[in-house]
């Protein structure tokens, strides 16, 4: 299945009954955000509210609320499917295919690879209408006040599209905005993110201003991918063409040199100036706490383009699970292979919900050597955004720790505090709240694998409790006897 944008995407979730109309006039500021929180945290449908005080346009929200949706988002019944193609992918780059039926998989999937890639258009459905300069009236976004202490309205799930300085490479990326007027908002571009090291290189440059664009809307597969955790120089519109198998058309903005989907319902065009800072915030944010008002660049919007009839795509966060766990666990699922080539010997990862995606790291490791957890540990901290995850917990490769029961327990019955953790400091997320230091903290690993002797056991590690196969092969056979 594949969706051109966010309406044919809407139309299936309806068919699904996975989406409800509202009718009913609701409030765009808390009403709307009760409603979408309780659904998301029931497992409920999506909702299209249909009439919001003060805007014409209607929102949508919760399109990503379980795994089942952002899987269909995505283009496929189960992530996991995606998965498996990222992996066969990643296999090319492993050394030349046997044969000549392996070389033309190759071939084909190499066409394909480019056949993914952003393609430019002349014109589309985002520039239907075009406000510039004075026009611009921010006020046409519905924009929500998700929370009673937010410091304003923001723009949750834009597309955030910014050029390095130095290289020219595009970066898109989910960051939320605060609306301070018809024609700024904030940007909210944490010390850590591409978007922030986009401006510093270019104020080290001199820039007097750095061109930005966000995109709201589109293909339900490019909303997605600006949220995924991907390396710096890889386009998250290419990786959106690759998942849904068909290149992301783009159009040239009207007011400043980047491109941005051409299926958009909104796109806001303007700049960024190096040095300039206001007062963002608070927010209640997936930490399930405000984050705190403090300095962040004021992005002045120089055009706003949009569709004739636009609708809204919007999301909330607070206390997890909320829609943003669901969309990074199809992030962690589909990128596990990129991790697994980096770390060899990790067999499976959870970042669960209860963690907020960067406190808490489950994995399980194929254990050979003394130290082996530990040598894990320092290597996920090195890669990526991985940097900021506060806890890792690494368990022996048979652990499933998908489930938290067993999770639970092995941590339990395996860990001895004062051999098995491992404090360190390090590069910590803007939002944590418990760090002493913003930005600059410590984190801890958790060694819950099984130790050896060799590990300075002074006595064996006792085996696990198993039942036979014998014997569960014959309560199996005899099950209908037992009447149960």
């Amino acid at each position: 299945m594949k969706f051109k944008n966010l309406r044919e995407f809407i139309v299936f979730l309806e068919d699904k009954r996975e989406l409800r109309r509202i009718s009913t006039t609701v409030s765009r500021d808390l009403e709307i955000t009760e409603l979408a929180d309780r659904m998301v945290k029931s497992g409920g449908p999506a909702l299209l509210f249909e009439n919001v005080e003060g805007s014409a346009v209607p929102v949508v929200i919760g399109l990503f609320g379980t795994h089942q949706r952002v899987a269909w988002a995505l283009g496929v019944d189960n992530v996991e499917t995606i998965t498996d193609r990222v992996r066969k992918l990643l296999g090319i780059a492993q050394g030349p295919p046997p044969g000549l039926m392996g070389k033309l998989r190759t071939a084909g999937d190499l066409i394909g690879l480019a056949r993914s890639q952003p393609k430019i258009v002349g014109s589309g459905p985002c520039q239907e209408v075009v406000l510039e300069g004075e026009d611009v009236d921010l006020d046409l976004l519905p924009s929500l006040k998700c929370w009673p202490e937010d410091g304003g309205r923001f723009i949750t799930l834009p597309l955030v599209i910014s050029r390095d300085p130095d290289t020219g490479t595009r970066n898109v990326g989910t960051y939320r905005m605060q609306v301070y007027d018809k024609r700024t908002t904030g940007m909210h571009w944490q010390t850590h993110k591409v978007g922030a090291h986009h401006l510093r290189a270019g104020q080290s440059a001199g820039l007097d201003r750095m061109e930005v664009a966000a995109a709201i809307g589109g293909d339900p597969t490019t909303i997605w991918a600006g949220s995924m955790p991907l390396p710096p120089g890889i386009d998250e519109f290419a990786v959106a063409g690759v998942i849904r198998e068909e290149a992301v058309e783009l159009v040239r903005c009207k007011t400043v040199d980047l491109e941005v989907p051409v299926q958009a319902e909104f796109v806001l065009e303007g700049y960024v100036v190096p040095g300039e800072t206001r007062a963002e915030g608070p927010f209640g944010d997936h930490t399930g706490y405000y984050s705190p008002a403090e300095e962040y660049p004021v992005f002045h919007v120089t055009a706003l383009t949009h569709r004739r009839d636009p609708i809204y795509p919007t999301t909330v966060v607070g206390r997890p699970p909320s829609e943003d766990f669901f969309m990074g666990k199809a992030s962690e699922r589909i990128m596990l292979p990129a991790l697994q080539t980096a770390v060899p010997e990790v067999v499976d990862m959870n970042m669960p919900a209860e963690g907020i995606f960067t406190n808490y790291v489950l994995v399980s490791i194929r254990k050979e050597y003394p130290g082996h957890a530990r040598k894990v540990m320092y290597a996920l901290w090195g890669i990526g955004q991985m940097m900021l995850v506060k806890g890792i917990v690494v368990f022996d490769g048979h652990v499933d720790v998908q489930d938290l029961s067993e999770v639970a327990w092995r941590v339990g019955a395996n860990v001895d505090p004062s051999r098995d953790l491992v404090i360190v400091e390090g590069a910590i997320d803007d939002l944590d709240h418990a760090s002493t230091t913003s930005k600059f903290g410590s984190k801890i690993g958790i060694d819950a694998t099984a130790k050896s002797r060799s590990e300075g056991m002074d006595r064996d590690w006792p085996p696990e409790i198993v039942m036979s196969e014998e014997i569960k092969n014959l309560v199996d056979g005899r099950w209908k006897e037992y009447g149960l």
